[in-house]
């Protein structure tokens, strides 16, 4: 018995043989560019029509061509070919040249105030890669949904199946605010005079807020906070920040560019809320496609740059 493999790869020398007699003029042409013997090609085309059912090529003791149904299966046989070699070489490409459709999913905080500036660099860096970015805090599966790389804060935030996860940075969550706020009231000295301001949450329940706070040296305390304003996503805490709403926690990457600019100030800068990394998470298996590789490790290089122009806490 046959394996199916090997049906498979004979099947396709078969058409490759066939359409090389139509193309070179001759079984004997077409066995020298083949690198065949004269007898090896002409089984090829002999198994191919028992298989087919029908004669491709009339035959004479001088020459061959082709009959009118060997035409029109060359016609096709040669557009299948064609594209298979193409698609063969692009399969190859993809594990070494960095080119193509890039699909990434990231929360929404990520996307909105981390992201947009990268990816017209990378852009420029690449224009032969195209991007294709969804936002959402929602679980995704990434082969169901096509996603080449998913940036999510921890590996367990999407499901148990057969994912690669890479970290990209660390970040930390720390208090801010801005300065509209900061002038109509003085800034807190302690974790405790936080219940005299206005507090901004995110992802949090209705109800009194509990709020963990640990020094630079180690020491940590919890407070009970009534927020003032609760939302969804740092994003949006964010623009809250910015517009005097009050005080609230934001990590280090999403907050980078607005302490930089010193449109954000740290509030209790010796006390941050937690500690945590930035992964990219694909599928596991085979190697990624170059143009997953390159956007990876460009993403790890502006993050670190993002961080590295943040101000210190002092």
């Amino acid at each position: 018995m046959v394996d199916e493999s090997e049906t498979l790869g004979g099947a396709l020398e078969d058409l490759q043989a066939f359409c090389a007699v139509i193309e070179f003029g001759s079984i004997s042409a077409a066995a020298r560019q083949l690198q065949e013997t004269k007898g090896g090609v002409s089984r090829r085309i002999s198994r191919l029509e028992s298989r087919l059912g029908a004669a491709l090529l009339a035959r004479t003791s001088r020459a061959v061509s082709a009959t009118e149904e060997g035409t029109a299966f060359y016609l096709k046989t040669r557009d299948a070919l064609s594209l298979l070699a193409e698609a063969t070489n692009d399969a190859r490409q993809s594990g070494s040249v960095p080119q193509g459709h890039l699909r990434i999913t990231a929360p929404m905080d990520i996307g909105i105030d981390i992201l947009p500036p990268m990816l017209v660099h990378f852009r420029e860096l690449h224009p032969q890669i195209s991007v294709e970015l969804l936002l959402t805090d929602s679980t995704l599966d990434l082969a169901a949904n096509r996603i080449d790389l998913a940036l999510r804060a921890t590996p367990g935030n999407l499901p148990n199946m057969n994912y690669r996860a890479s970290v990209l940075s660390g970040f930390t969550i720390s208090l801010y605010a801005g300065h509209g706020y900061l002038r109509q009231t003085d800034a807190p000295q302690t974790p405790q005079q936080l219940a005299d301001h206005s507090v901004i949450t995110c992802r949090e329940l209705v109800g009194a807020t509990g709020l963990q706070l640990t020094h630079s040296r180690g020491r940590s305390t919890e407070l009970l906070l009534q927020p003032s304003i609760r939302t969804s996503d740092y994003a949006s805490a964010q623009r809250l920040l910015l517009a005097g709403a009050g005080i609230g926690p934001l990590p280090d990457l999403v907050a980078a560019r607005s302490l930089a600019s010193g449109a954000l100030l740290p509030v209790l800068p010796e006390w941050h809320v937690s500690r945590g990394s930035l992964y990219a998470i694909s599928l596991g298996g085979a190697e990624a496609p170059a143009r997953v590789r390159v956007f990876r490790e460009f993403l790890r290089r502006e993050l670190a740059l993002l961080q590295a122009q943040t101000p210190p806490q002092t």
